[in-house]
């Protein structure tokens, strides 16, 4: 379990870790509350799809939130 509380704050969603990456990555580090990758797609009127490409391109950087 996280150290974090592991559902969306907007819909209640069950959070991935990537999601809480995410989200700290496109809003903030310090953040505690999350949303999941549906509601961030709503967010910044992206796709889910988009929002995944990111992770995968954030992971391959090296960003240590995508372990």
């Amino acid at each position: 379990m996280s150290e974090y509380d592991d559902l969306c704050v907007t819909c209640g969603a069950k959070l991935s870790s990537d999601e809480i990456g995410l989200h700290k990555r496109l809003i903030n580090r310090g953040a505690t509350e999350f949303c999941c990758i549906n509601c961030l797609s709503k967010r910044f009127g992206v796709t889910t799809e988009k929002l995944r490409s990111l992770i995968e391109h954030y992971r391959r950087s090296g960003c240590t939130l995508f372990d």
